[in-house]
């Protein structure tokens, strides 16, 4: 297959963003992970999750961040792989993480109970769940271990903006090797302002000098050079959060024009649990959780990623 060409942005991102020490090390793992599912006839989806940090500093103390919980890329991880595929899961340090984002509201010790005689050592003593406490941990337990025993699910960790930018251009490069077999899940939440490491001073900014005024570059758009030259294969969805809904589809179809991916995820604020836009050059599909729904704690990353391994089935057809 053919190497992937050099995008303008390149230079950018070496010269702008530091490079982190371990990217080349990620890659590779990206590489073989990616080949060995290929190879076994199995579909395999980057997904991004979780907010981009920008540091105000080069020895960071403060910083600008995006929030992110992460819910939905580690819920989507998980109806992903139950679809088939294998995914790499390129999520912010400390966001949700799947399987175990269904216990994240909870202090776990309160689910646990010692139990052992008096006056014996710990050694000797047990641990144990209460069932009543986490219903579900069993489920949620023997579920993971599949997925782990089958290698199935890949981590890797970002915090700051140059992390995710580098990272991404790594797992793009490392999925070019498998053609239409992949799948690009960009749901993070992206800065779009930064510093350059060059404007950046060395040390904490004192509160002595008075007030702080910022001047920040915009990010330089990573979905063009991802879809043109890094993993023109790939089949690749982006995803577009408004506040104002009446600005929503026309923003998402604009993306679709400007990037040439596949489709967009288009979601309120405000609704964004039980109502999403799945956009595509010739589509427009709503995917709406009803009242029971809710009751019966259905997940509305379900339907989005049952909708997409559909539209990715067909866009693989057609590749070949």
């Amino acid at each position: 297959m053919a190497e992937p060409r050099i995008s303008s942005i390149d230079g950018k991102l070496a010269e702008e963003f530091a490079v982190p020490s371990h990217v080349e090390e990620v890659k590779e793992k990206m590489t073989v992970f990616a080949a060995h599912h290929a190879a076994a006839g199995r579909r395999v989806v980057l997904i991004t999750s979780g907010g981009t940090k920008v540091p105000l500093e080069s020895r960071t103390v403060r910083f600008l961040d995006n929030f992110s919980s992460g819910r939905r890329g580690a819920c989507s991880a998980e109806y992903f792989i139950d679809s088939g595929y294998a995914v790499i899961f390129l999520h912010r340090h400390r966001s949700l993480y799947p399987y175990t984002r269904m216990f994240s509201t909870m202090n776990m010790l309160d689910a646990l109970t010692f139990r052992g005689a008096e006056g014996a050592s710990s050694e000797s003593a047990e641990v144990v769940v209460n069932q009543e406490v986490l219903p579900s941990i069993a489920r949620v337990l023997k579920r993971y271990q599949e997925v782990k025993e089958g290698r199935l699910l890949l981590p890797i960790e970002f915090s700051t903006l140059s992390e995710y930018l580098h990272l991404l251009k790594a797992a793009a490069q490392a999925l070019s090797t498998i053609g239409s077999k992949a799948m690009f899940y960009l749901a993070a939440a992206v800065s779009d302002f930064y510093i350059p490491a060059s404007e950046m001073p060395e040390h904490k900014i004192q509160s002595s000098n008075g007030p702080l005024q910022l001047s920040l570059n915009m990010v330089p758009k990573i979905l063009s050079p991802l879809v043109k030259d890094w993993a023109p294969q790939a089949f690749v969805i982006s995803f577009k959060l408004e506040t104002d809904a009446t600005i929503l589809l026309d923003k998402a179809r604009r993306a679709l024009d400007t990037y040439r991916h596949q489709a967009v995820v288009a979601n309120i604020l405000d609704s964004r649990r039980g109502y999403v836009v799945v956009v595509t050059p010739e589509t427009q599909v709503e995917l709406i959780l009803s009242e029971q729904d809710v009751k019966n704690e259905v997940d509305i990353e379900e339907r989005i990623v049952s909708n997409l391994t559909v539209a990715h089935n067909k866009f693989m057809n057609q590749q070949n």
